[in-house]
C-alpha cells in the first residue's frame, strides 16, 4: 500500500509540473484530485507552503501517516493540515469527532495566483481556497478593462481582484459572509489596489440584485458564483428553481449587450445537464435573450477519471445578455 501511495502521489506532482504548477505567479493549486488522480476519498490543496489534506474515506484516514509523510516530501511543503469530512466519515462507520485537529496556531496564509495575492483561511470552506476557478478568474481579468464589474456570491473576491488587476473601473463583489469579506478587503490592501475603485458589500445575493434593479443600476460584466445550491440529486428540483431566480436577476442587472459569466459547482447539477435549461429558463423569465460563448469547467489540475464523470462537478457559462 505504501508503494503504490509513493507511486501515485509522485505521479500527481509530476502531472502539476508538467502543467506549469507551481510557477513564479501562482502557488495555490490542487496537488491531488481524488478519483482524477486515482486516490478517491483524497484532496490536497497546495497554498504556498502549506498542504491541506482533505480526508472522505475510511482508507485515507486508516494511512494518514503514511499520506502525511509523502506530501511533506513534496517539495517546498513545510506544513500540512488534516481536514477529515466527519459527516462523509460517518457514512462510513468512521467517528472521527474525537479525533478532530485543533486548530493550530496558523490559521491564515498568504498565496499567490495569476500574480495577485491572496490571504487564505485555513478554517474557511471547503480546504480555504477556490483553486478550480483560476483559469476562469484569469479570463474575467482579459475582459475586464474599463468595465464595471458586478461579482456576485464573491467569497474572498477571487474574481473581483481578477477585475481590477485588469483595468476594470469600477468593481463591486457581494456575500453574505463578514469573515470572507474580511479577507476580501485584505486582499485590496495586500495587492495595493484603489480602493475607490474595487469594494466589497456584506449583503444577501437576492435582496442586493433586486435593490439594483429597482434603481436601475447595470453593470458591463456580472459574475455570479453561488455556493453549492444541489449538495444531492434528491433536492435538484428546487436547486434548479434557485438557479433560476438568481439567474434572471443576474441578467436584469447585465447592460444590454453585456457579458454574465455565470457558475454551478454543484455536481448533481452539472452531471443532469439541466445548468444549461435552467439557464435558458432564466433568460425567459428576466425577457432576456442569450448568446454563450464560452463554456468551461475546473482548472486543468483538477483531472477528471472518464469512468469517474461525477467528478465534474463545475459548469461555467460566459454569457452574451440581450
Amino acid at each position: 500500500m505504501e508503494r503504490l501511495l509513493e507511486a501515485r502521489i509522485s505521479s500527481a506532482v509530476d502531472l502539476r509540473r508538467s502543467l506549469g504548477l507551481p510557477s513564479a505567479n501562482t502557488n495555490a493549486y490542487r496537488l491531488i484530485n481524488s478519483e482524477g488522480d486515482r486516490l478517491s476519498g483524497l484532496i490536497v490543496d497546495i497554498f504556498a507552503d502549506v498542504a491541506v489534506i482533505a480526508s472522505s474515506a475510511a482508507w485515507v484516514e486508516k494511512y494518514r501517516e503514511e499520506i502525511q509523510i509523502l506530501v511533506s516530501k513534496v517539495n517546498g511543503i513545510n506544513h500540512i493540515r488534516w481536514r477529515p469530512s466527519a459527516d462523509i466519515l460517518k457514512e462510513e462507520g468512521l467517528d472521527i469527532s474525537e479525533q478532530m485537529e485543533h486548530a493550530s496556531s496558523c490559521s491564515t496564509v498568504k498565496v499567490m495566483e495569476n500574480g495577485i495575492v491572496y490571504l487564505v483561511s485555513l478554517e474557511g470552506q471547503k480546504t480555504g481556497f477556490y483553486a478550480d476557478q483560476r483559469e476562469n478568474r484569469h479570463f474575467i481579468s482579459l475582459l475586464s478593462k474599463d468595465q464595471r464589474v458586478l461579482d456576485i456570491c464573491c467569497y474572498s473576491g477571487g474574481f473581483a481582484l481578477h477585475a481590477a488587476k485588469g483595468g476594470a473601473d469600477n468593481v463591486i463583489g457581494i456575500d453574505s459572509s463578514g469573515s470572507a469579506l474580511d479577507l476580501a478587503n485584505e486582499n485590496i490592501i495586500l495587492n495595493e489596489l484603489n480602493p475607490g475603485r474595487i469594494s466589497f458589500v456584506k449583503g444577501d445575493a437576492t435582496a442586493f440584485m433586486k435593490g439594483a434593479i429597482s434603481k436601475n443600476e447595470l453593470w458591463d460584466l456580472v459574475i455570479l458564483d453561488p455556493p453549492k445550491l444541489a449538495p444531492r440529486k434528491k433536492v435538484l428540483q428546487s436547486a434548479s428553481g434557485m438557479y433560476r431566480s438568481l439567474n434572471a436577476l443576474a441578467m436584469q442587472v447585465v447592460k444590454p449587450g453585456g457579458l454574465l459569466m455565470t457558475c454551478s459547482c454543484s455536481g448533481a447539477m452539472t452531471q443532469s445537464g439541466m445548468f444549461l435549461k435552467t439557464i435558458q429558463g432564466a433568460a425567459s423569465m428576466a425577457g432576456k435573450k442569450v448568446t454563450i460563448l464560452r463554456q468551461a469547467g475546473a482548472a486543468c489540475d483538477h483531472p477528471i477519471d472518464p469512468a469517474y464523470p461525477e467528478g465534474q462537478y463545475l459548469s461555467n457559462y460566459l454569457l452574451r445578455v440581450a
